[in-house]
C-alpha cells in the first residue's frame, strides 16, 4: 500500500503542508515566496518569522506539534485532549508520526515536482560531465558567462576567494558587479529549493529512525497500513536526493554565494557552510544515502526478505496461471465458480509493484543486506528484469550502472573482511561465501536483464492478457461475482497497470554493457500488440466496476456488518478479558464496533441511495495500530494476537484489518478504481505511446476495439499536474489534447486505409472484372482442349486462371484477404458508433463525428482522385462504376453507424456539382459567375477543351451516325469515341446530375455565343459586299457573284467558326439526349409530364418568362422537336445577338461558303455518315442560326409593336398561332433561299475539269435538308435532281470494302441472293418507327482496329440511337433509304420511283425516304 492509500484512509488535505518551504529567512535577507505554501501553515510561518530560525533546525518536536494543523480530522475525534494529542497510553507520540510520514510524503512529492521544472527550464544539464547547452544559458537562471560558471561548479567546494576569478573571466567578473541584484534576484527560489532539501533531509531522517526503532513489527501480513507508509517515505527519501544529482545544486550554491558576497562586502550568505557540507556529503547521492541510512538497514533488510515471496509468485507466470491466482474460478475446478484458494495472496499482487521498487531502492541504499542469504535470489529475481529505476515521472537512473559503482565495491569490502577473519570463525566462512555470490550476481546480471527482460515481460504480459481477457468475460456473464473478488481485481488491474508502465519506461532507452563501455539501446518491440490487449482489458475492467459498483457496495456493507459481530465476540474472548487495556484503548475499540453496527443496512433499499461515510472508522483503527504497534505502548500486537488467535478464527487485527479494506470499497471505491487502473504515467511516455499505437493498431492482431481504451488514456493526463507548477495544467493539457487529436488521425487514417484498400482493384475492384467477348471466346476453346482436367487450378495460356481457380486453397489469399478487410473495417466502424465521448479538460471528442467527416472526406478525396487517370480525364462510365464501388463500402459501413452517411455522399456530390448558394438557383436569372464544384469544374473545362475545341489537335469528327465523337487519334488516355459518346456522357449525367449538365451546357452557351459574335462581325464587316451578292444572286448576274464573293474577308475563318459552333450544337444535343434518357430512367413522372406539357405550350412571341423557363428545362432534356434552333435563340438572346438589320444578310453570307477553297479537301465519310473536315456541323449551324436568328428578329419585332401601341394588343389564340406560323415560314423561306442560291453557285461552279468539290457540297445540301425541321427535301430536289445523289450514294456505299459486311446482315441492296428478304425490325421505346436489329460499329471494325479493345466491344451504343428525332414529326432519314416503311409512306408527295433498302441502320429510323417530300 502507498502513502497516497494511506493519506486518503485518515483523509489528509491533499496539498503539500511542506512547513520549511514557505519560510522567509529573515536571517538570509532573501526574501523568498515558496509555491508549496499552503492556508493550513500560514499561522506557523508567522510563528516561525517572530520565533527566529535557530527554533527551526534545534526544535523539530516542537515544530511538528506547530506545524501539524488543529483542525485536521485526525485530531477532530472526541478522546483528543486540549493539546490535541490522543489521550492514550503512549499513542499521542506515535499518531504524530504517522501523521508526519504522510506529510513528508507529500512534501517529496512536491519537491520532486519543482527540481522536474527546474530541469525543463535548464534544458535538463548534466552537472556531473558539466555539459550545458546554450538554452541553459539562456534560460534567466544563471548569468550567461559559462567560463566562470562552470569553473566554480567543477572546484566545488573550494571558496570562490581561492580561485582567482580575475585571472579566469574578468570582464565578466566586472558585469555581474554591475547586475549583482539581478541575478541574486533570479536564483533565490533555487537556493530556497536547496534549503528546502536540507531540511527534507534532516527532517525525513529523524522521522525514519524513529519508526524504525519504535514499531514492533513491519511485516506485511501483520501490520501491512504502517509497513506502506514507512517504506512510501523510505523509498521518497531515496528518490528525492537521487533526483537532486540532476539539477545543478554546485553551481546555484557557488553562483549564489558570489552574488551575495559582491552585495555584502565579500560576506558569504547565511548557513553556507550548511549547505556546502550538505551538498558535499550527497555527490553522488548515493554516497550519501549509504552512510544515512545504515541505521535503519537492518529493518529494511527484514522488510525486503518478508515480501520475497510475493515477487517470486509475481515471477512466475506458469505457477500464476496453473493456479488461478488472477482466476475468478478455480482453474482446477471450474465448476466452483468463485476462487478461494489464495485469496490473500492474490491480494497481495496489487502491492507487487511496490515490493519491486522497494527491493531496487533497499538494496541500492542498504548494500549490506544484500549479504543476507535469502537477499540473493530475490534481487537477482528484481535485477533481472528491469534495466532503469524510475526517479519520478519519466527520469530515471540506469539501474545496473549504479549498482556496479555503488553497491558491488560495498560487497566487495565486506568479502574482504569476512576473507581476512575466516580463519577465526565460522560465520566468517558463511559471509565470505555470500559475498562471493553477490559479487558474481551484480557482476552477470546486467547482461542477464539485457538480453531477456523483455522477454521476461513479454510473457508476462501475455499471460494478464489472457488472464484479462477471461476475467472480462466471466463478470460479464457473471456480475453477481464481481463484488466478493474485487481485490482480485484490483491485483489485475495493478498488475497489468505496472506492465504497461514498464513497457513504456524501457521503450527508447539506451543502456550501456558492463564490460564493454559502450552504449546500446535496449530491443524493445514497438509493435507489441499485447499494450493494447492490455489496455482494453484495463477499459475494460475499469468499466465493469463503475457499472456495477452499487452491488459492490452492498456486498461491502453486508460484509462490514457481519464483521462488527465478529469483533464484538472477539472483544468477549477470556483472552482480551483478561488483557488489562486501558480506557483510551478499551473505547478506541468500543467505538470500532459501534462504527460497523451502526452500518445502514442494504436489504430492501436501492444500495446506490445510500450515503455512508466510513473515514472515522478508518481513522480510529489507524489510531489503534499507531497505538498497539508501538513499543512504548503497554499493550502490543502480539499480546492481541494471542489473545485472540487461540479462538480458531481470524484475530482481532486480522478482522480489523480486512474490515478497513473493505470499508474502502464503500466510500472509496473510485479512489482505489483509479489507484490501481489510472494509466496517467504514461503522459510522459506519450510520444512512444502514439508510435506504439501506430504499429500495433492496425497490424496483423491489432482489434479496432482496443481504440477505446488508447483514447480514454489522455482522459487521465491532467491529473499529472502538480498544484505547485501552475504553467503544468496547462502544458499536459494541451499535450493530452494534441495527443487524442494524433491518435484519432492515425484512427481516421487506418479507417481509410481499410475503405480504400476494400475499394482497389486487389478488392471489391477484384470482384468486377469482366471479360471481353473475344478473351470469354478464348476461354472457352483453351478449356475444351485440356487434355488433362484434374491439374489443379489450370493456367490459361495468357496468364489467366479458368473460372472455379479461386476455391483451390493456395489462390483464396485474395478472398481471405477482402473478408479480414471487411471484418475489420465493420468492427471499426461499431466501436467508433458506440465509444463514449474523450474529455479532455474542456475538449470533447465525439469519434462518431470525426468517422463521419473522415468518411466523407475520403469520399471527396478519392472522387477527386479517379477523376483523371495518368493520361487525361478518366472514362465517365468507368468513373460511375468507381462511385458506385466506394458507395457499396461507405454502405456496408453504414450499416454499424448511427447516422446517414448517404446523405453525406449526396452532399459531397452536390458539392463537387454545385457549391454555390441553393437560392440562386431559383431566381431564374443568369449570374455573373456560376459557382461549380471542382469535379464538375475540371470535367466540363476538359470536355470544351479536348473534345469541342480539340486543343491538343486530335482531330474531332462528329459521326452522325453513331451520334458520337471520334479522333484520329487518343484525346488523352482514349480516343474520342470513348468518352464523347451517348453512353458516356449518360454517365456524366448520373454522376453530377442536373448541376453538371447546367455547367457543361453554360460553357458550351458560352463558347458558342463567341462564335455567334464573330459571324455577327462578319455579316457587319461585309455587309456591303453581302448586299452586292445578294443583288447578283437575285439578278443571275454569275460574273458579279463571283467578283464580290472574292471579296468576302476571313470567309475561310468563319466557315471554321460556324463548323465549331456546329461541333458544339451536336455536343449539346448529345447531352440533351443523355440527360433524358437519365430523367426518363430516374424519375419518369417527370420526364413524361415535361414531353406532355411542352406539347401544349402555346407558341406564342413573345413568349412569357414562365414558358420560357418550361421550353429551356424541356429542351435541356431533349424532348422539344427542335432542339438546335431554340438552343441558339436561347444564346442569342443572352448575348443580345441578331439585333441589327446585317442579320437580313445570313443566308447570302452562308451561300458564299460554297465558293471556299474548304470543298476542295472535303470527303464524305460512309462509316460516319458526316465528312472528314466536320462539315456537316456547317449544315446543323446554319439551320439551328437562321432558325434561332428568325425567332429573336421576329420576338423583337413584336416587342416593338407591343410598346408601339402602348400594351393594348389582343392576344387571342389565333394571333398567338398566326405568329408562329410565321415565324415557321419566315425561317422555311430564308433556309429555302439559302438552298436555292447555294445549289446556283454548286452547279455554276461544275466543269469537267473541277468536279471535286461538287459531291460534297451535293452531299452537304441533302444532309442539311435532313438536319432542319424546317426545310423539305423538295426544296433540293427543285434544283439538284434527286437521281445526282442517288447516283453519288450509289458509288459510295458500292465501292466502299467496309460496308460488305453490313450489307450481308443488314440491307440487300447489292446482292443479288438477298435482294427480296425482309428486314429485321424491333419497337423502340415510345416510337413505332421500326428499327434494324443491328450493330453500328460493326460496319467499321476495319477502320477502328487501331482503338483500344474496349472499344471495339462497345455493343451499346445503338440503344441510345434515335431519340434525338424521337418527338419530331419531320423527316430524320438519310438519302437511300428504300425500305418498306419509306415505300408505306411514298404517298408524302415523292416523285421519284426509285426503292430499295439502305445499308445505313440511322436512315431504318427514319420517316421518309429521299424523294419522298411535303
Amino acid at each position: 500500500m502507498s502513502f497516497n492509500s494511506f493519506s486518503q484512509s485518515i483523509n489528509l488535505d491533499s496539498r503539500p503542508l511542506n512547513y520549511f518551504l514557505g519560510i522567509k529567512r529573515r536571517i538570509c535577507d532573501m526574501h523568498l515566496k515558496s509555491c508549496f505554501l499552503g492556508d493550513q501553515t500560514e499561522n506557523f510561518v508567522q510563528k516561525v518569522l517572530s520565533g527566529g530560525i535557530i527554533n527551526l533546525w534545534q526544535d523539530h518536536g516542537n515544530y511538528f506539534q506547530v506545524k501539524i494543523p488543529q483542525c485536521h480530522p485526525l485530531w477532530s475525534s472526541r478522546n483528543a485532549g486540549p493539546d490535541g494529542q490522543v489521550q492514550s497510553s503512549g499513542g499521542s507520540q506515535k499518531g504524530l508520526n504517522m501523521k508526519w510520514v504522510v506529510q513528508l510524503n507529500e512534501v517529496a512529492e512536491g519537491l520532486m515536482a519543482k527540481m522536474y521544472r527546474f530541469n525543463q527550464i535548464l534544458d535538463y544539464p548534466d552537472p556531473v560531465g558539466h555539459v550545458f547547452t546554450e538554452a541553459f544559458w539562456k534560460a534567466g537562471v544563471f548569468p550567461n558567462y559559462p567560463k566562470l560558471c562552470i569553473l566554480l561548479s567543477k572546484k566545488f567546494p573550494d571558496h570562490f576567494s581561492k580561485l582567482q576569478l580575475e585571472r579566469v573571466d574578468k570582464v565578466a567578473l566586472d558585469a555581474l558587479h554591475d547586475s549583482v541584484e539581478l541575478h541574486l534576484q533570479s536564483l533565490e527560489p533555487w537556493v530556497q529549493l536547496l534549503l528546502d532539501l536540507m531540511a527534507f533531509r534532516e527532517q525525513a531522517l529523524r522521522l525514519i529512525l524513529d519508526l524504525s526503532s519504535t514499531v514492533i513489527t513491519l511485516l506485511p501480513h501483520q501490520n501491512s497500513l504502517i509497513l506502506h507508509a514507512f517504506m512510501d517515505l523510505f523509498c521518497s527519501f531515496v528518490r528525492v536526493n537521487l533526483f537532486s544529482e540532476k539539477i545543478p545544486r554546485k553551481m546555484v550554491l557557488q553562483i549564489y554565494n558570489l552574488l551575495h558576497a559582491m552585495s555584502n562586502n565579500d560576506r558569504d550568505c547565511d548557513l553556507y557552510h550548511r549547505l556546502v557540507q550538505f551538498v558535499d556529503s550527497y555527490d553522488p547521492p548515493l554516497k550519501g544515502l549509504q552512510e544515512d541510512l545504515n541505521f535503519v538497514s537492518p529493518r529494511i533488510g527484514e522488510v525486503l526478505e518478508a515480501v520475497g515471496p510475493v515477487i517470486f509468485l509475481s515471477t512466475d507466470t506458469r505457477k500464476l496461471r496453473n493456479e488461478g491466482f488472477l482466476s475468478p474460478y478455480h482453474p482446477r475446478y471450474p465448476d466452483i465458480l468463485t476462487n478461494s484458494a489464495h485469496p490473500m495472496r492474490a491480494q497481495d499482487l496489487a502491492n507487487v509493484t511496490s515490493y519491486r521498487e522497494w527491493v531496487l531502492f533497499g538494496y541500492l541504499v542498504c548494500p549490506d543486506e544484500l549479504l543476507r542469504v535469502t537477499s540473493i535470489d530475490i534481487a537477482m529475481v528484481v535485477l533481472k528484469e528491469n534495466l532503469v529505476l524510475t526517479i519520478f515521472r519519466d527520469e530515471y537512473i540506469l539501474l545496473h550502472e549504479d549498482y556496479q559503482l555503488y553497491v558491488l565495491p560495498r560487497i566487495l569490502e565486506s568479502k574482504k573482511m569476512a576473507k581476512s577473519g575466516r580463519t577465526k570463525q565460522k560465520e566468517a566462512d558463511l559471509e565470505y561465501s555470500v559475498a562471493k555470490q553477490v559479487e558474481k550476481m551484480i557482476s552477470e546480471v546486467h547482461e542477464q536483464a539485457f538480453v531477456s527482460c523483455d522477454a521476461i515481460h513479454r510473457e508476462r504480459r501475455i499471460l494478464l492478457k489472457q488472464e484479462i481477457g477471461r476475467m472480462v468475460l466471466f463478470f460479464t456473464d457473471q456480475p453477481s461475482l464481481l463484488a466478493p473478488n474485487i481485490q482480485m481485481v484490483f491485483s489485475a488491474l495493478a498488475f497489468a497497470q505496472s506492465e504497461v508502465i514498464w513497457y513504456f519506461q524501457h521503450v527508447g532507452i539506451a543502456s550501456s554493457k558492463s564490460k564493454a563501455a559502450r552504449t546500446v539501446p535496449v530491443d524493445i518491440d514497438q509493435s507489441d500488440p499485447t499494450i493494447g490487449f492490455l489496455l482494453d482489458g484495463i477499459d475494460r475492467l475499469c468499466c465493469l466496476v463503475r457499472k456495477y459498483i452499487a452491488a459492490i457496495r452492498g456486498y461491502a456493507l453486508s460484509y462490514l456488518s457481519s464483521c462488527a459481530g465478529r469483533i464484538r465476540f472477539l472483544l468477549g474472548t477470556p483472552g482480551m478479558v483478561a488483557l488489562d487495556l486501558d480506557a483510551g484503548l478499551k473505547g478506541l475499540l468500543q467505538k470500532i464496533v459501534q462504527h460497523l453496527e451502526n452500518i445502514p443496512k442494504p436489504q430492501g433499499e436501492n444500495i446506490s441511495a445510500i450515503t455512508c461515510d466510513l473515514s472515522d472508522f478508518r481513522k480510529d483503527w489507524l489510531t489503534i495500530l499507531m497505538i498497539v504497534t508501538s513499543s512504548r505502548s503497554n499493550i502490543n500486537i502480539r499480546h492481541l494476537e494471542k489473545a485472540t488467535v487461540s479462538t480458531g478464527k481470524e484475530g482481532l487485527l486480522s478482522e480489523g484489518n480486512a474490515a478497513y479494506n473493505w470499508s474502502r470499497c464503500v466510500d472509496e471505491l473510485e479512489s482505489q478504481l483509479s489507484k490501481h487502473g489510472s494509466l496517467k504515467k504514461l503522459y510522459f511516455y506519450h510520444q512512444h505511446l502514439t508510435a506504439v499505437f501506430r504499429n500495433t493498431m492496425f497490424g496483423p492482431e491489432g482489434r479496432p476495439q482496443h481504440c477505446c481504451a488508447w483514447l480514454g488514456v489522455a482522459s487521465s493526463f491532467p491529473e499529472c499536474a502538480s498544484p505547485i507548477v501552475p504553467e503544468e495544467v496547462t502544458k499536459i493539457g494541451r499535450d493530452a489534447v494534441l495527443y487524442v487529436e494524433s491518435l484519432i488521425e492515425s484512427i481516421m487514417g487506418g479507417l481509410e486505409g481499410l475503405i480504400n484498400i476494400l475499394d482497389s482493384e486487389g478488392g471489391f475492384g477484384a470482384l468486377e472484372n469482366q471479360l471481353l467477348p473475344e478473351q470469354a471466346a478464348s476461354y472457352i476453346n483453351y478449356a475444351s482442349r485440356v487434355s488433362n482436367p484434374s491439374t489443379k487450378s489450370p493456367k490459361l495460356s495468357a496468364g489467366y486462371a479458368l473460372p472455379g481457380h479461386e476455391s483451390y486453397p493456395e489462390n483464396d489469399s485474395s478472398i481471405k484477404m477482402l473478408e479480414a478487410a471487411m471484418q475489420r473495417l465493420t468492427n471499426l466502424c461499431s466501436v467508433l458508433n458506440d465509444m463514449e465521448p474523450i474529455c479532455v479538460l474542456n475538449h470533447v471528442f465525439v469519434l462518431r463525428e470525426y468517422m463521419r467527416e473522415c468518411i466523407l472526406g475520403n469520399f471527396r478525396r478519392r472522387l477527386l482522385a479517379v477523376l483523371k487517370t495518368d493520361n487525361d480525364l478518366q472514362r465517365p462510365s468507368i468513373l460511375e462504376s468507381l462511385i458506385r464501388r466506394h458507395i457499396s463500402i461507405v454502405h456496408l459501413a453504414e450499416q454499424h453507424i448511427s447516422m446517414d452517411l448517404t446523405q453525406g455522399i449526396r452532399e459531397v456530390l452536390l458539392t463537387e456539382a454545385f457549391s454555390g448558394p441553393v437560392s440562386s438557383l431559383h431566381l431564374f436569372e443568369k449570374v455573373t459567375e456560376q459557382p461549380t464544384g471542382s469535379a464538375a469544374e475540371a470535367v466540363c473545362n476538359w470536355y470544351i477543351e479536348n473534345i469541342i475545341k480539340d486543343v491538343s489537335g486530335a482531330g474531332i469528327l462528329f459521326a452522325p451516325i453513331h451520334k458520337c465523337f471520334k479522333s484520329t487519334r487518343p484525346v488523352g488516355g482514349y480516343f474520342a469515341d470513348s468518352v464523347a459518346d451517348l453512353r458516356e456522357l449518360q454517365a456524366f449525367v448520373r454522376i453530377f446530375g442536373g448541376y453538371g449538365v447546367d455547367r457543361l451546357d453554360h460553357l458550351l452557351k458560352e463558347h458558342t455565343a463567341a462564335l455567334l459574335n464573330c459571324i455577327d462581325t462578319s455579316l457587319r464587316s461585309n455587309r456591303e459586299v453581302l448586299e452586292a451578292i445578294a443583288g447578283s444572286l437575285h439578278s443571275g448576274d454569275r460574273i458579279e457573284r463571283e467578283a464580290s464573293m472574292k471579296q468576302v474577308v476571313d470567309l475561310d475563318t468563319v466557315i471554321e467558326f460556324c463548323v465549331q459552333a456546329g461541333l458544339a450544337l451536336a455536343f449539346d444535343g448529345l447531352l440533351a439526349e443523355a440527360a433524358g434518357a437519365v430523367l426518363e430512367e430516374g424519375a419518369p413522372l417527370i420526364y413524361s409530364l415535361l414531353a406532355e406539357v411542352v406539347k401544349h405550350v402555346p407558341d406564342e412571341i413573345p413568349e412569357k418568362k414562365e414558358i420560357r423557363r418550361l421550353k429551356g428545362v424541356a429542351n435541356s432534356v431533349g424532348v422539344v422537336c427542335d432542339h438546335d434552333s431554340q438552343w441558339v435563340r436561347s444564346v442569342l438572346e443572352e448575348v443580345g445577338g441578331a439585333n441589327d438589320g446585317s442579320w437580313s444578310l445570313l443566308p447570302y453570307l452562308f451561300a458564299t461558303f460554297m465558293a471556299s477553297n474548304v470543298w476542295n479537301t472535303t470527303a464524305f465519310n460512309v462509316e460516319t455518315g458526316g465528312f472528314n473536315n466536320n462539315i456537316n456541323c456547317l449544315a446543323r449551324c446554319i439551320s439551328a442560326v437562321i432558325a434561332g436568328s428568325e425567332f429573336v428578329r421576329l420576338e423583337r419585332e413584336r416587342q416593338q409593336r407591343q410598346s408601339f401601341s402602348n400594351g393594348h394588343v389582343d392576344e387571342t389564340l389565333d394571333s398567338e398561332i398566326q405568329s408562329r406560323l410565321s415565324a415557321e415560314a419566315s425561317i422555311k423561306s430564308t433556309l429555302q433561299l439559302f438552298v436555292k442560291f447555294s445549289a446556283g453557285i454548286i452547279l455554276d461552279s461544275w466543269s469537267e475539269t473541277n468536279r471535286s468539290h461538287l459531291v460534297a457540297q451535293v452531299i452537304f445540301l441533302d444532309q442539311l435538308c435532313d438536319i432542319s425541321p424546317y426545310l423539305p427535301r423538295s426544296s433540293l430536289e427543285l434544283h439538284i435532281p434527286y437521281a445526282i445523289l442517288r447516283s453519288i450514294y450509289s458509288q459510295y456505299y458500292t465501292n466502299n470494302p467496309s460496308t460488305l459486311l453490313a450489307l450481308l446482315t443488314v440491307s440487300p441492296r447489292h446482292s443479288p441472293a438477298v435482294s427480296h428478304a425482309s428486314p429485321v425490325i424491333r419497337q423502340g421505346r415510345g416510337d413505332s418507327t421500326p428499327q434494324y436489329l443491328t450493330n453500328d460499329s460493326g460496319y467499321f471494325k476495319s477502320a477502328s482496329s487501331s482503338y483500344s479493345q474496349e472499344h471495339i466491344y462497345d455493343n451499346d451504343s445503338g440503344n441510345f440511337r434515335g431519340n434525338e428525332n424521337k418527338h419530331r414529326n419531320v423527316r430524320r432519314s438519310g438519302p437511300l433509304d428504300y425500305s418498306s416503311s419509306r415505300r408505306v409512306k411514298h404517298g408524302e408527295g415523292s416523285t421519284s420511283g426509285s426503292t430499295g433498302p439502305s445499308p445505313l441502320p440511322r436512315f431504318a429510323v427514319s420517316r421518309s425516304g429521299p424523294i419522298a417530300y411535303k
